[in-house]
C-alpha cells in the first residue's frame, strides 16, 4: 500500500515473518483497519508494527499529559500504519519560494485585536494520500474573502487548483504554495466551484470552465512576520493562510489542547493551513493564548479538523512566517 516505506523496511532486512507484534492488540487492529477501511497484502505484519509503536508512543505522551507535562492529548487516526518519514513524504508538501510575491499587509490602525475571534468555517475534508494542504489552505483564504464581499458561501475547488496551477510553480498532490494559488486564480480570471469540479486527491488534467467560475482575485497581500500583524489581519480580514511546520508526530496524532512542542520549527515550513481565529481558555497570562487553525486532513482529526496552536510563544510552528491573503 506504501511502497515507499516498504521498499525502506526490505533495505533494513525487515520481514514481517521477523517483528515481534503484540497479539493482546490484535482486536484493536482489526477495529481500526476496519474504520479506516485499510486493506494489506504481504506487508501487514510491518504495517500492524507501526500502528502499534505509534499507539504506544501516543499512549504515553496522554500519561504525561495528564500528569501536566503536556498541554494537549493526541489519539490514533488513519494515519496509524505511516511513519514519521512516509508521513512527511506523503502529506507535507508546501513548496517555499525565496522571493515572494505580493503586496504587504497594512496594518490599520483602527484594528480591535484584543477580542477573541472565531470564523470556523465547514469541517476540513480528508485530502487523501495527496499534499494539498496548500490547495485547502488558499480556497479557505478566498471563500472567506467571498463571503466576506458578497454575504454568500461558496465552496471553491481545490481540485482546480491541483490540475491548473502548474504554469505558477505549483505542483498538484506534490505540493504547492498558497501565494502561487492566488496568481494562478488572478493570471485565470477565475476559479471553478467544489459542485463543478469536485476532489479526487490525485493529479489530472485542467478541466477548468469558466461558467462554474465562483470567485476571482486581483491581488494578494503578505502578513508581516509578527504574531500581533497577524492577530489583527485575522481580525479585520478574516481567514487567512499561514504556512507551519507539521512534520513531528505530536501534530500529527494532535486531539485537543493547546498544541505546543518545542521540537516545532518556525522556519523550516512543510504544511498549508487555514487561521481562522484566536483566543484564550483560562487566564490569558499562563501560556493560554491560541490560534485557531483549520487543517485539511479530515473530520476524525484533532478538534473535527480543526487545532489550537500556541498563541503568542515566539511565532510557534512558523504560524506568522509566511501568511497571506487573496484580495478580490
Amino acid at each position: 500500500m506504501y511502497p515507499f516505506v516498504f521498499l525502506i523496511a526490505l533495505c533494513l532486512g525487515i520481514a514481517s515473518a521477523t517483528i515481534e507484534l503484540d497479539q493482546s492488540l490484535d482486536a484493536q487492529w482489526i477495529h481500526w483497519k476496519a474504520t479506516h477501511g485499510k486493506q494489506y497484502g504481504m506487508n501487514e505484519g510491518w504495517r500492524k508494527a507501526v500502528w502499534e509503536k505509534n499507539k504506544k508512543m501516543i499512549e504515553q505522551h496522554n500519561r504525561e499529559q495528564s500528569q501536566g507535562k503536556h498541554s494537549f492529548t493526541m489519539a490514533m487516526n488513519g494515519f496509524g500504519d505511516m511513519t514519521n518519514e512516509e508521513f512527511r513524504h506523503m502529506m507535507n508538501g508546501l513548496k517555499i519560494e525565496k522571493d515572494e510575491k505580493g503586496k504587504m499587509f497594512k496594518i490599520p490602525f483602527f484594528a480591535d485585536i484584543y477580542v477573541p475571534v472565531d470564523r470556523r468555517q465547514t469541517p476540513a475534508v480528508s485530502p487523501g494520500r495527496c499534499a494539498s494542504g496548500w490547495a485547502f489552505s488558499a480556497t479557505g483564504a478566498l471563500e472567506g474573502q467571498m463571503f466576506r464581499k458578497t454575504g454568500k458561501r461558496v465552496s471553491l475547488s481545490v481540485q482546480n487548483l491541483l490540475d491548473c496551477s502548474w504554469p505558477q510553480g505549483n505542483e498538484g498532490c506534490n505540493g504547492g504554495l498558497m501565494s502561487n494559488a492566488f496568481q494562478y486564480v488572478k493570471n485565470n480570471g477565475g476559479l471553478d466551484t467544489e459542485e463543478s469540479y469536485p476532489y479526487v486527491a490525485r493529479d489530472g488534467p485542467c478541466k477548468y470552465r469558466p461558467e462554474h467560475s465562483a470567485a476571482n482575485v486581483t491581488a494578494f497581500e503578505n502578513i508581516p512576520q509578527q504574531e500581533e500583524a497577524l492577530m489583527m489581519a485575522v481580525a479585520n480580514m478574516g481567514p487567512i493562510s499561514a504556512a507551519i511546520d507539521a512534520s513531528l508526530d505530536t501534530f500529527r496524532f494532535y486531539k485537543d489542547g493547546i498544541y505546543y512542542d518545542p521540537k516545532c520549527s518556525s522556519e523550516d515550513l512543510n504544511h498549508g493551513v487555514l487561521v481562522v481565529g484566536y483566543g484564550f481558555q483560562g487566564k490569558e497570562s499562563d501560556n493560554q493564548k491560541y490560534w485557531f487553525v483549520k487543517n485539511s486532513w479530515g473530520a476524525d482529526w484533532g478538534m473535527d479538523g480543526y487545532i489550537k496552536m500556541a498563541k503568542d510563544r515566539d511565532n510557534h510552528c512558523g504560524i506568522a512566517t509566511m501568511a497571506s491573503f487573496p484580495i478580490v
